[in-house]
């Protein structure tokens, strides 16, 4: 192969910007630079490779048979690059940003992150807390805890922790609906739900209800907003046990069953299927499906 070959990497940067918006003005606001700019990298290009890439039609521009045929190797080229990069700048990056719930982060991972930065004493944690599933492009996170089914379409997702839920209300809503005597009882209770509306319908199947109605009623994706609305009688709600805790004791909450176990409903490490032979985070995933196997 003869690199010597290659045309001016400017240009076919001119080129694909081009191609893509089929507009010379929007190209070069892309690339920061004036229209006259990109028609003068484009005529280098053309000259280079002695055939025309594009026509005018109109007040418009399309490309030429040519310039259809060389769009495609030239994208792919770029896109090659842009990969390799990010492998390289990940393969050296020592930070790993982790982003979990409020809740999971004080009661779970706080407490247990010096055993991690013993065993991995060359990455550098960085914690964020958020109840919304990462973006994990736009945010710069490398890997999610979050609570829900685990199905996050193009993202892996392993179970790492399943904690006990307790049904729970405000004692203004027991005075008003009585205190139930079964499962069944609750399935007319107004309900406050998780983001996926789906902790409610899990808890009766477990509890062998059958004829489960459609979900109605607020959902939030933040535990600790569930809780507000359950403590101001809006209705009842799943809540983790440890989280409920003082509310219960404090008699600002009354336990509606007995706590269970939702072995769907759980905390899922979740991150990019493209991320996953990365060793930082292999590293975290090793060591937290390590901690939560006791």
């Amino acid at each position: 192969m003869i690199l010597g070959n290659l045309p001016p990497l400017n240009a076919l940067r001119a080129f694909e910007a081009t191609a893509r918006h089929l507009s010379v003005k929007n190209a070069a606001a892309e690339l920061c630079v004036t229209p006259g700019a990109v028609s003068q990298m484009l005529k280098t290009l053309e000259l280079h490779l002695g055939t025309k890439l594009f026509h005018r039609v109109n007040r418009g521009i399309l490309l030429t048979e040519a310039g259809q045929s060389y769009l495609p190797p030239v994208r792919n080229a770029f896109r090659q690059v842009a990969e390799a990069t990010q492998r390289i700048a990940t393969a050296t990056d020592t930070t790993l940003t982790v982003s979990v719930t409020p809740f999971f982060a004080a009661t779970w991972l706080v407490p247990r992150l010096k055993r991690f930065q013993d065993a991995h004493p060359d990455i550098d944690l960085r914690v964020l807390t958020n109840s919304a599933l990462a973006n994990f492009s736009r945010d710069g996170v490398d890997v999610a805890v979050r609570h829900g089914l685990g199905r996050y379409p193009g993202l892996h997702s392993h179970r790492v922790l399943v904690v006990e839920i307790v049904p729970v209300a405000a004692p203004s809503l027991v005075g008003e609906r009585g205190r139930p005597t079964s499962a069944t009882d609750l399935i007319h209770w107004p309900h406050i739900h998780d983001a996926e509306r789906k902790g409610w319908h899990l808890w009766f199947q477990a509890q062998g209800v059958e004829n489960i109605p459609a979900p109605r009623g607020p959902s939030f994706d933040d535990s600790s907003l569930l809780l507000k609305a359950v403590l101001s009688g809006q209705g009842a709600g799943l809540l983790p046990a440890a989280m409920i805790e003082t509310e219960l004791k404090e008699g600002r909450l009354m336990r509606l069953a007995d706590t269970a176990l939702l072995d769907e409903f759980a905390y899922y490490l979740v991150y990019p299927a493209a991320s996953h032979i990365q060793p930082k985070i292999a590293a975290f995933r090793s060591w937290i499906l390590e901690e939560t196997a006791y």
